[in-house]
């Protein structure tokens, strides 16, 4: 894609900045936006500036610049879990209708988060859905395993959830970025993606408790892309100093 750095990742696959682009299908994925996030922390008394939706709005005008067959968000569109704040109902809907004007087709998938999703989601007449599949490509959030059959029948998934980063250092210093992980789940190719939530870099993978069931065990041999000004290409986990 002009303008932003991207990386192939086998099968019609790329990393572009914080999405996924399967090429074949036309399709871009993004994940996590956790729109309502500086709410929540402002009720818990933690005053933080409401700055991330302009940053995400940023932040997507390169990766709209062409239309898509497919948008889809892998889950967790908004923050809270038990109701829809009012910086959610603004700016949930200012987001789909910007990804709604550059695609035929936008899905939700369900996220853990997504408890109270079908009001937003009905009023711009989008389609929430568990997991979507595009010729053995399973896109699911990744809080729980599936066990419908075109998730066994999948060659491919790609999950969301666990907001993952590494901490790189630099003499005595160390600073935190998101990244991509490549690996495997049994006999599956696993593509685990960053949040594109802009408040937080994440979690760091290589000593935080992970959440996802699909990281179980293994997740040392996974490759890591860091997404900084473009994406790197960093080696396998255990590798990393």
């Amino acid at each position: 894609m002009a303008g932003l750095s991207e990386i192939g990742i086998g099968e019609g696959l790329y990393i572009v900045d914080l999405g996924l682009v399967l090429k074949e299908e036309q399709c871009l994925v993004l994940a996590d936006f956790h729109i309502g996030y500086e709410e929540a922390l402002n009720k818990q008394g933690v005053l933080v500036p409401r700055f991330s939706f302009q940053d995400i709005l940023s932040r997507l005008k390169p990766l709209l610049k062409q239309s898509y067959n497919t948008i889809i968000i892998n889950g967790d569109l908004k923050h809270e879990f038990g109701e829809i704040s009012n910086q959610e109902w603004q700016e949930t809907q200012q987001i789909l209708d910007l990804l709604k004007s550059k695609t035929k087709h936008l899905v939700l998938i369900k996220g853990n988060h997504d408890t109270i999703l079908e009001p937003i989601a009905r009023r711009k007449d989008v389609s929430i859905r568990d997991y979507i599949m595009f010729q053995g490509v399973y896109i699911t959030h990744g809080h729980k395993l599936p066990s419908d059959v075109d998730f066994h029948r999948a060659n491919t998934v790609i999950i969301a959830h666990e907001h993952p980063a590494v901490s790189i250092r630099d003499g005595l210093r160390s600073e935190l970025f998101k990244c991509f992980l490549v690996g495997r789940y049994e006999q599956k190719k696993l593509v685990v993606m960053p949040s594109f939530n802009p408040i937080t870099p994440g979690s760091d993978v290589r000593k935080q408790k992970l959440l996802s069931p699909f990281l179980t065990h293994g997740i040392n041999e996974f490759e890591v892309y860091v997404v900084e000004d473009k994406v790197y290409y960093f080696g396998r986990l255990k590798d990393l100093e």
